[in-house]
């Protein structure tokens, strides 16, 4: 195999290598592209309107669809336009019904936006891994003491044991 390697020339061996490296380069850099026009296509900007401007667009079947907020008061509406354009107008509550009837008459579709309430955040979680923590420092506590009176115990042979090998001093 070795003298397969010697006889590629160092030159060609260096090309094939900028060609993958430069390939590589491409590739990622064609992925990032990729994936960053696509986020950019999700992401929808509205822009402020006004509700006469909203109401002169439906007469003029400019408007693709509707959707209304109605929570927090005032509410909004979130109008989705034929040209791409997106827009918000705040209305207030007893105007909705007419402008139900309206986006209906003008061949706009339109939704209802309701808030779903959250889910109580529940507490058993929270107090599972309150009371394990307790039996993990409790098992913490228990291991050191038996660990510093085991210590204590063998010092205290150590001790006895050097006093009982030294020979006794006359005086």
């Amino acid at each position: 195999m070795s003298a397969a390697v010697d006889k590629v020339p160092p030159m060609r061996s260096m090309r094939v290598l900028r060609i993958a490296l430069l390939s590589a380069i491409l590739t990622v850099a064609l992925a990032l592209a990729i994936g960053a026009s696509a986020s950019a296509a999700t992401v929808i900007h509205f822009q402020s309107e006004s509700l006469p401007a909203l109401e002169a667009q439906l007469h003029k079947h400019e408007v693709h669809a509707v959707t209304f907020h109605p929570t927090p008061v005032p509410g909004h509406i979130h109008v989705s336009m034929n040209d791409g354009s997106h827009y918000t107008v705040v209305y207030a509550a007893g105007e909705q019904a007419q402008l139900v009837a309206l986006a209906t008459a003008d061949g706009a579709r339109y939704a209802i936006a309701t808030v779903k309430p959250k889910a109580a955040e529940s507490t058993h979680h929270t107090l599972r891994y309150i009371a394990g923590g307790i039996v993990i420092v409790v098992i913490v506590v228990v291991v050191t003491v038996l660990l510093v009176d085991r210590r204590r115990k063998l010092g205290e042979r150590e001790g006895d044991e050097e006093t009982s090998a030294r020979p006794a001093e006359r005086t």
